[in-house]
């Protein structure tokens, strides 16, 4: 497969009384959001026109990318309580995994990341079902899904997750779109017990801590990668004011490429100032890529940071 896989592309959607889809008020009236919807045109008053509109966008950048070949769309699970029942007081945002991968078959360009909270009750057969309607990875918040991935009760969520080859994607440092509630469940080292299950992890965002140039994982980060060969990292949102500080230290371990997999975090903006590192020529072309995942691509090629990981290896593609 030639091109990149963007494993950390995020889909959109406002409740239907179909899709199974969440947003809380407060969510909807975010800055988040109504950049969204400014810059996409969604009409928030019209959820069935918006949520076709997203998807088309989305569709048309994908398949209008010269860079990528596939990118995993993901789903977002909700907060779920002590009994392991959807806490709707708390969770702001929930796209269903059924949606998701209705969603999938926009393109074949597009793969379903499930996202299913470990402390939901039916967490093992959910995991199941997302497998077998074709996820190639588990996406979870734990900031805002509010669990710990080191709580040692999870562990049968990482053996079953390990025995389905289903890596997990997990974000990394603060959050701020969504409610954070413990930040440091958004450590790194947090998930070292579905990598000792046998999970491969992708940790989001390079291990970023997302609050501009203070960086406490990256050297966590290192001695993970020492230690767990099935620890990678994705290269999403790097560009960003708040976790460029991550990216610009990435550039010193080129040692690390084969550890690193594309992402965008899209719809957020891939933005074009970093290639001035590699001089006006790179920055130029990272420009004017017209497109947000060719712009990721040309600023991590100008900072020699492309990532290097085989998708498929890391990926559960069949």
């Amino acid at each position: 497969m030639s091109g990149f896989i963007d494993v950390h592309c995020h889909l959109a959607a406002l409740p239907t009384k179909a899709n199974g889809c969440r947003i809380s008020r407060k969510m909807l009236n975010s800055p988040a959001a109504r950049m969204v919807a400014a810059l996409q045109g969604l009409p928030l008053d019209r959820p069935e026109e918006a949520n076709a509109k997203y998807l088309a966008t989305l569709v048309k950048e994908v398949e209008g990318s010269r860079k990528l070949a596939k990118a995993v769309v993901l789903a977002m699970d909700g907060v779920y309580d002590a009994s392991g029942r959807l806490d709707e007081a708390h969770t702001e945002f929930v796209i269903s995994n059924d949606y998701a991968a209705q969603a999938c078959k926009a393109s074949p360009k597009l793969l379903l990341g499930a996202s299913v909270n470990p402390m939901r009750r039916d967490a093992l057969d959910e995991l199941d079902r997302a497998a077998g309607l074709g996820a190639v990875l588990n996406k979870v918040l734990p900031n805002a899904m509010v669990f710990d991935p080191a709580d040692k009760a999870l562990s049968p969520v990482w053996k079953k997750m390990a025995s389905l080859g289903l890596p997990l994607l997990s974000h990394i440092g603060f959050e701020f779109t969504l409610i954070g509630h413990d930040q440091s469940v958004g450590f790194p080292q947090r998930l070292i017990p579905a990598l000792e299950a046998g999970v491969k992890v992708i940790a989001a965002h390079g291990c970023s801590n997302g609050i501009f140039f203070q960086e406490p994982h990256l050297a966590t980060m290192d001695a993970m990668m020492a230690k767990y060969p099935n620890f990678f990292v994705d290269l999403s949102a790097l560009t960003l004011p708040n976790r460029v500080g991550a990216l610009l230290r990435l550039t010193s371990r080129p040692e690390l490429r084969g550890r690193f997999l594309f992402g965008t975090d899209y719809p957020l903006p891939c933005m074009s100032y970093p290639a001035l590192m590699g001089g006006l020529g790179a920055f130029w072309g990272a420009f004017t890529a017209g497109n947000k995942f060719d712009r990721q691509a040309a600023v991590l090629e100008a900072l020699g940071v492309s990532p290097s990981a085989d998708p498929a290896k890391v990926l559960r593609l069949e």
